[in-house]
């Protein structure tokens, strides 16, 4: 199974999801060959001026990008329901509802 496949598979084969699944597969493949890539510029003769490359910067922003994207997938996938709860969700509605 290849990664679209497993991620469309997670997704449930919901269509409004399969264009960020698409967009999470191209950045993915970015952020790999950026990777690869330097980051910082070391001035020949003065070690101590370096700059970062535009390499680093666009690695910056794809990786914020994917972030997004996963966080957008995980809360269109997640189960919100009481038996799924997190400790802390759990503990905030006991805190609102007085009995804490």
């Amino acid at each position: 199974m290849d990664r679209r496949e497993e991620l469309i598979k997670l997704i449930d084969n919901d269509e409004s999801l399969v264009p960020l699944v698409d967009e999470m597969i191209y950045l993915e493949g970015q952020l790999d060959y950026l990777r690869t890539l330097p980051k910082i510029v070391v001035h020949p003769k003065d070690p101590t001026k370096q700059k970062t490359t535009v390499a680093a910067k666009q690695y910056k922003e794809f990786l914020q990008q994917y972030v997004n994207i996963v966080r957008t997938l995980k809360r269109a996938t997640d189960d919100d329901t009481e038996e799924n709860e997190s400790p802390l969700r759990a503990w905030a509605k006991k805190r609102n509802a007085g009995q804490i």
